[in-house]
């Protein structure tokens, strides 16, 4: 929460309708009471530009209801549907406008959460594997953070907190890696999942949770899942690495 004296605009004009005297009481009141241990949202799958329009506000929202002190995005934040694998649409964007059009969708995840750990995804990656197999030398590859235009997120494999691990979730699903690795594990990457499912021992608890995505389900990218289940949309959100907590989104 900002102090009451850099809420002006360029007009000079406060940009809240509460007096000074008013806020101040909140603004006092929101840092007495932060929360010591960390809070973290856990924002699912985005594949932008192909993200769900009202999924922003429902993390955003949802980041303010548990009283959030920190983010991670758990990886597919792009799609790069374009440079896929497998069949693309042939009516689809070419390459620099579905980028662009990433980018511009990012930029409001990137203005609400400007500090994050993004887990890179299969999608994400995907650039870099053509550029592998290609021979092209890691020195000719810009960062993540750099081609997207976020440079304060933090890009990496895998992330750990609290003794719980965020992973993208290529090797299978989270109550199977959590067992497997005797640890607490969130991850995205199943779209049509979202759990937290506990497993206890006599000296133990561990959890794993989908944490479900913000995927747009008509979008000719999704195309290949049309067949299947709905995707889970939702998010999750992790206290303290004990409690974790999935927040699905009203459809």
């Amino acid at each position: 929460m900002k102090k009451f004296s850099e809420l002006y605009s360029d007009s000079g004009n406060p940009k809240v309708r509460l007096s000074e005297e008013e806020y101040n009481i909140i603004y006092q009141y929101r840092e007495k009471t932060k929360p010591t241990e960390r809070r973290i949202l856990v924002i699912g799958d985005l594949h932008c530009p192909f993200d769900l329009e009202e999924y922003h506000q429902h993390c955003v929202d949802t980041y303010n209801k548990w009283n959030c002190n920190q983010v991670i995005f758990i990886g597919d934040v792009i799609d790069n549907h374009y440079s896929s694998y497998h069949e693309t649409d042939a009516d689809g964007m070419g390459g620099a406008d579905e980028l662009d059009l990433a980018i511009d969708r990012l930029k409001r995840y990137y203005k609400s959460f400007p500090k994050a750990d993004v887990v890179i995804g299969n999608h994400d990656r995907m650039i870099m594997r053509k550029a592998q197999t290609s021979s092209i030398p890691t020195k000719w590859i810009k960062a993540y953070k750099d081609v997207l235009e976020v440079p304060n997120w933090n890009f990496t494999e895998r992330v750990v907190y609290d003794n719980v691990q965020y992973i993208h979730g290529e090797a299978g699903t989270a109550r199977t890696k959590s067992k497997a690795d005797m640890q607490s594990t969130v991850q995205g990457h199943l779209h049509t999942q979202s759990y937290t499912e506990f497993s206890c021992g006599r000296n133990f608890k561990i959890f794993g949770m989908q944490v479900g995505c913000g995927i747009d389900f008509s979008s000719y990218a999704m195309a290949y899942a049309k067949a299947g289940k709905k995707p889970a949309v939702g998010c999750g959100v992790v206290i303290g690495g004990k409690t974790a907590i999935n927040c699905m989104m009203e459809l």
